[in-house]
């Protein structure tokens, strides 16, 4: 299904709404709301409008977990990071407890981050289907979602859950969640903002 809003705050507003009803919807289903957050400044309005009212005092914090659908291998103070963006809109100004943010922390190591990552998400998931309630992807310039690059060989994955992408032409490495965890997810929500982004 796509829904066509007429500007970003728009946009913005529905994926809010949209993360809270899902999170209320998992945390009474089965106590615990899990969520990839998407990277990029298209969410940042969203995590903003997540820790004000009125979705700041409608969703249950204390059962949701935050993971990231990627991150830039970056230190943390560094403005190219997803999670500092969305710790900085959101994520410190809501009481989800410390433990149950996830970040994807790949500035020193990125092969050994993205296998601790998935380590940690194969302990999250022991004993059931790994489906994530929610994860929200953006949608580059060229057709990339997460770090999924057109072309990349992480497209080909089928056993890994998260891996290492080195970008030779940003001189700069990720680590992206792949394929066979994010078709698996309950919901997939894509916000896509700017006319540039309509073809793709």
């Amino acid at each position: 299904m796509i829904e066509v809003y007429p500007d970003l705050e728009s946009l913005s507003r529905a994926a809010a709404a949209l993360l809270v009803k899902q999170a209320n919807l998992a945390a009474a289903a089965r106590g615990r709301f899990s969520v990839a957050l998407a990277g990029g400044a298209t969410p940042r309005r969203t995590y903003e409008l997540l820790a004000a009212p009125p979705w700041a005092d409608q969703a249950p914090w204390g059962r949701v977990h935050v993971f990231w659908g990627d991150e830039r291998c970056v230190p943390l103070t560094d403005s190219r990071s997803n999670a500092r963006l969305a710790k900085e809109a959101w994520l410190d100004r809501v009481p989800i407890p410390a433990d149950q943010i996830h970040p994807l922390n790949c500035a020193t190591d990125p092969a050994a981050a993205a296998r601790q990552y998935e380590a940690h998400l194969r302990e999250f998931f022991a004993g059931e289907p790994p489906i994530l309630d929610l994860v929200l992807l953006g949608l580059g310039d060229d057709g990339h979602t997460a770090s999924l690059f057109p072309g990349s060989a992480v497209l080909e994955e089928g056993e890994r859950w998260a891996v290492a992408v080195h970008l030779a032409e940003a001189g700069l490495s990720r680590v992206t969640l792949t394929a066979p965890l994010i078709n698996q997810a309950a919901m997939v929500a894509f916000l896509v903002a700017g006319g540039a982004k309509a073809a793709s």
